[in-house]
């Protein structure tokens, strides 16, 4: 999506630049137009008949803009165009809103309820070190997509959510912060939150075993990346169109 924005603020540049070299001419053309009784008229209706929506500057501009947004729509339909979604992601079954920026995923294990809540990616950010080998020109090296997840899970009519906050790379799950909360949201206890980091290693390993029985995976990360990078170009796609839309009213 950042390579298709970054065309679009291109192709407006050169059409501010288009409009404002229109709009001189036409404005010296009006001016001089007393003076101009040599100039021929099939000159201005060659002029004006390459204006596809109207004769005023204003609707230049946007018959460019309208141009503009269908080439790309057209570009990102037919150039690896995105895939009809998926209603499951292994165990889950995926909740996904047209429009939204986020999508839900549940499944039961048990008497468990699982929900998991991932937003589009938050952005470019460096890969998590493998070891303590690896060096920051390493992570630089090696930037990835990034979006953040939060992981509930609830017993029946337990009042409690056990809760993780995380970070989902292309091929890995990385927790943050691990909550227990009440079901309206509200903490258990003053302390309900703890950062992952600071846990004893063997808590931590305890921990990801936990979330991987249930589903919450390196398998279910990969699967959930391909998910958002073809959401991210379906709502690509219908944001321009809705662009598109609004300017032809």
């Amino acid at each position: 999506m950042r390579t298709s924005m970054n065309r679009l603020i291109r192709a407006s540049q050169k059409t501010c630049l288009h409009y404002s070299s229109i709009s001189s001419k036409t404005s010296f053309s009006r001016l001089q137009r007393p003076l101009c009784g040599d100039i021929q008229k099939p000159f201005f209706n060659s002029f004006f008949q390459t204006q596809t929506y109207s004769e005023t500057p204003k609707s230049v501009f946007e018959g460019n803009i309208l141009r503009i947004l269908q080439n790309e729509i057209q570009y990102e339909s037919d150039y690896a165009p995105p895939k009809e979604p998926v209603t499951t992601l292994g165990s889950f079954t995926v909740e996904d809103r047209p429009g939204e920026q986020w999508i839900r995923l549940r499944r039961k294990y048990g008497e468990e309820d699982i929900q998991i809540e991932s937003t589009m990616f938050d952005g470019i950010c460096p890969a998590p070190k493998n070891s303590d080998d690896d060096t920051d020109e390493d992570a630089d090296r090696n930037m990835q997509l990034r979006f953040s997840s939060v992981v509930s899970i609830s017993k029946g009519e337990n009042d409690s959510v056990l809760q993780f906050v995380c970070f989902a790379w292309p091929d890995r799950l990385e927790i943050q912060n691990v909550f227990l909360l009440r079901r309206d949201g509200t903490v258990v206890k003053r302390h309900a939150g703890q950062n992952f980091k600071d846990l004893e290693d063997q808590l931590q390993s305890s921990l990801q075993e936990f979330l991987e029985v249930r589903g919450v995976s390196e398998e279910l990360a990969v699967s959930l990346h391909e998910y958002m990078k073809n959401k991210d170009k379906i709502e690509l796609i219908r944001w321009m169109g809705n662009v598109r839309s609004f300017i032809e009213k």
